[in-house]
């Protein structure tokens, strides 16, 4: 019964995915991509859709059938996850048309994520760009999204009962992963491979399939909307890529000991301070492996 929110969320999402398209391209909610192809964007909103509406049979199973379908956390992982997916729709929706914002007095905030560096000390990439935007008195979304995020970690982070720096230290992955995940969310399918390898690697290391199951109500619509987002028939958005962000982040926090959330922060510490000085996409490119596998799947 564990699987069974997965496996409903999964199969919700299969149904919603194409009338939800159809829906967005109706409404024009679409933006060019990094090849200047017209998407339906963010598509990230169906996980928000898929997982909640299928709270409807879940909960009835739960309660009426006497059986428990939920795992213990349950709240606390569906709080942050619906709470970053307001975040990061809320970036998308306010952060600027046609794929871009403007901060500072300069810097063009890409729909991917990317910030375009340029004179102004406010254009610097990410974090930088954002705060330092803030600084000459702009307040963007980036800094309302990051500040949000910070603040959810801080209080789901409480819900594990950790000791204090067991708390600070699961904040820590928690937002981190959030903005990685964001940050790797600048090619088609690239955040979802991370996201499958990462579940992937923490099941078979830890022999632990429950952090699954406790993540499944938005890792299985992840999946779907994360096979449109490969093959470019729509783009996560924000609102989908912080989402993959957080149910890493909350499987890493589920499986791993101190010891290793402590090195999960350094790695997550490390690609953070990369992304902001340096192109993770140029990194990409230049490595054949990385190169060949962040291909696979994408339309040529």
């Amino acid at each position: 019964m564990h699987a069974l929110p997965f496996l409903v969320a999964l199969a919700t999402a299969a149904v919603l995915s194409g009338p939800l398209l159809a829906q967005m391209r109706r409404a024009g909610a679409v933006r060019p991509n990094y090849r200047s192809r017209e998407l339906p964007f963010p598509f990230g909103v169906l996980v928000l859709a898929a997982s909640t509406i299928a709270l409807i049979p879940l909960t009835l199973v739960d309660q009426l059938g006497e059986r428990d379908v939920f795992e213990r956390g349950i709240g606390i992982v569906a709080f942050y996850c619906l709470g970053v997916i307001a975040l990061g729709l809320l970036d998308d929706a306010l952060g600027g048309r046609a794929g871009a914002v403007r901060i500072g007095r300069g810097a063009v905030v890409a729909e991917d994520g990317e910030v375009t560096p340029r004179d102004d000390p406010a254009g610097a990439r990410g974090w930088r760009g954002h705060f330092g935007a803030l600084l000459h008195g702009e307040l963007t979304t980036g800094v309302l999204k990051a500040l949000g995020v910070l603040g959810l970690a801080l209080l789901v982070a409480e819900g594990f009962a950790f000791s204090t720096g067991r708390w600070l230290l699961a904040a820590g992955v928690l937002a981190l992963c959030t903005n990685v995940f964001n940050l790797l969310d600048l090619r088609p399918g690239r955040a979802i491979k991370v996201l499958v390898v990462l579940g992937a690697a923490l099941t078979a290391g830890s022999g632990q399939t429950r952090p699954m199951w406790v993540v499944g109500l938005f890792a299985g619509p992840a999946l779907i909307a994360g096979a449109y987002d490969l093959r470019e028939r729509a783009m996560l958005g924000d609102t989908g890529a912080n989402l993959l962000g957080a149910v890493g982040g909350l499987w890493l926090v589920l499986t791993l000991s101190a010891t290793g959330q402590a090195v999960a922060l350094g790695v997550l510490l490390a690609i953070t301070l990369y992304g902001e000085l340096r192109s993770i996409s140029g990194f990409v490119e230049r490595t054949p492996g990385l190169r060949y596998l962040d291909s696979l799947g994408r339309p040529s």
